[in-house]
């Protein structure tokens, strides 16, 4: 009896915290209205709206150099969590800019994780309670699992020199 309630048990947590990848909101006439959980860069795509701002914002970006060639070795280690919403005007324009430094240093989307959130600027089975999304985007820097710096909805200056500025504390 112990085993079988093991395996249940067992069989739940993996239920639990696995998702769905690049999972679609609809409303309820069956419409989709988003993205939200995890999702990949690829799954964006699959949202007209973000699809077509990105085919725009992504080619037209033109990231200072000079502030990417010192952006370059302060990334070392890091790792990125994107919060943005599909819906959201500033994550249509601020993610495809994101994105084209991130190719432009090079950096693996291994090194990056994308969660989409709904309206209430919340994902499912408490994936983002802990980080305190107030507005999206919002990209969160760490270092060894502590957080070391954010950028929300729109940089200051760019969001290089953000990033820059923020690694460069450290």
């Amino acid at each position: 009896m112990k085993k079988l309630i093991s395996a249940i048990l067992l069989l739940f947590a993996m239920n639990a915290s696995s998702q769905e990848i690049n999972k679609k909101i609809q409303d309820d006439a069956g419409n989709v209205l988003g993205l939200i959980n995890t999702c990949t860069r690829e799954g964006l795509s699959t949202i007209p709206e973000m699809k077509s701002r990105y085919d725009v914002e992504y080619p037209n970006y033109q990231p200072d150099s000079a502030t990417l060639k010192a952006l370059k070795p302060l990334l070392k280690g890091k790792k990125i969590t994107i919060v943005m919403g599909t819906w959201c005007g500033d994550s249509h324009l601020q993610v495809p800019h994101f994105y084209k430094i991130l190719d432009a240093l090079k950096i693996s989307e291994n090194e990056t994780e994308l969660i989409c959130v709904d309206r209430s600027k919340k994902a499912e089975n408490g994936l983002i309670d802990q980080l305190n999304i107030l507005h999206v985007p919002t990209f969160i820097f760490t270092e060894k699992g502590k957080e070391i710096g954010r950028i929300i909805e729109s940089p200051r200056e760019t969001l290089e020199k953000d990033m820059l500025s923020i690694l460069a504390k450290k």
